[in-house]
């Protein structure tokens, strides 16, 4: 039934090295065994962190949204190779966990300790799928319904940053 890699399967006849299993998977991360959601954001975190280092929030949220097309794009190839009938939010899929991590990030600036609450915060919100994300999940399909649940949860887990900033809490360190 398709590529068995560490618990995670990709279609018949993909390739790993395909550019759109490549993108949805966040270069391997989504093939990892248990939690694939929680590896793809753990793998965008350096890039958040280059890219508030090289050019601040402006530049993560820029990074976001070609991160979101792109996902978009290679997701929506991806899923078209399933067999009819499969899950189209495959866990091996976590391009979009990468997206929503990084909105998550942008207000955290320098502060680590914003950086490890914003994953924490996003996390929350992919899982639980409280309010916006629940709701996108439910009622939109196909690699936009993969994409846009995990845009919300960044949404979510930024404004909580935000206020956390707010309050001086990421001047610990």
């Amino acid at each position: 039934m398709g590529l068995k890699v560490r618990n995670r399967t990709l279609p018949e006849g993909t390739n790993v090295w395909a550019p759109e299993a490549l993108i949805s998977t966040w270069f391997g991360a989504g093939l990892i065994g248990a939690a694939p959601g929680t590896w793809g954001s753990a793998f965008s975190l350096p890039l958040g962190i280059l890219l508030m280092y090289l050019g601040g929030p402006a530049l993560v949220i820029g990074a976001a949204v070609v991160i979101f097309f792109a996902g978009l794009y290679a997701s929506h190839k991806l899923i078209a190779s399933f067999p009819e009938g499969s899950d189209t939010d495959n866990s091996a899929i976590v391009v979009d966990e990468v997206a929503g991590q990084l909105i998550a990030m942008a207000p955290a600036l320098l502060s680590p300790p914003l950086w490890i609450a914003s994953f924490i915060l996003f996390r929350f919100f992919d899982v639980t799928k409280l309010g916006p994300t629940g709701w996108l999940e439910r009622r939109v399909k196909g690699a936009m319904g993969v994409m846009v649940d995990d845009v919300a949860a960044g949404i979510l887990a930024a404004l909580c940053v935000w206020g956390l900033s707010a309050l001086g809490l990421g001047d610990v360190w």
